[in-house]
């Protein structure tokens, strides 16, 4: 009975808007965690924007020191992208490789052969959350959620959003919009008038 099941309505897919911590939040995080290597893993997801799968992926030649660029190879839909580099994630990530020396991986895991496996980086981040009052339902992905809506804030182009996340239609980015504070909170509420 094709045609039966065919007419069925769909119920809708939820549109939840992501959660995003503030500047300061994010802040509390980075400052949270005395070791190194997670610092930096948690700099760079932030700083670049990038999904945990890639920030493990990361091998040390994807890291463009002199341009300020990573670059994330095969990412979601087999695509490559650049991305930007700030100076204070490259410091630290400095500071990271003069310390553990890595040889291929740049965050390897347990064995030196492998990379960083994505629930220790999402166990690094709820460790640096826990060191902190933050009571948001966050997640390592928050820092790459947070990362699109302040650039957004700042007065960034959604077209160049796009292309650091690696989203395929600015579709995708537009959700950015809605989480963004920076046009809503100049609108005044209409009881600030009574």
């Amino acid at each position: 009975m094709p045609k039966t099941i065919d007419d069925l309505p769909r119920p809708r897919k939820e549109k939840k808007l992501p959660v995003i911590l503030s500047r300061k939040d994010v802040r509390l995080i980075l400052e949270s965690t005395d070791n190194i290597k997670h610092k930096a893993i948690l700099m760079l997801t932030y700083s670049a924007g990038l999904r945990v799968s890639e920030v493990v992926k990361l091998k040390v030649e994807d890291v463009d020191a002199e341009r300020k660029l990573i670059h994330v190879k095969g990412a979601k839909g087999r695509k490559d992208r650049y991305t930007i580099l700030s100076d204070k994630a490259l410091k630290t990530l400095n500071l990271y490789l003069k310390t553990y020396q890595p040889k291929n991986w740049l965050f390897s895991g347990a064995k030196k052969t492998r990379h960083l496996s994505t629930r220790s980086a999402q166990r690094i981040f709820d460790n640096a959350v826990k060191n902190t009052d933050i009571k948001k339902d966050v997640s390592i992905h928050s820092l790459r959620h947070s990362f699109a809506t302040h650039l957004l804030e700042s007065g960034v182009d959604i077209r160049y959003i796009q292309e650091l996340l690696g989203h395929q239609s600015t579709k995708t980015t537009e959700i950015y919009t809605h989480a963004s504070t920076k046009n809503i909170g100049k609108i005044r509420s209409p009881l600030d008038d009574l």
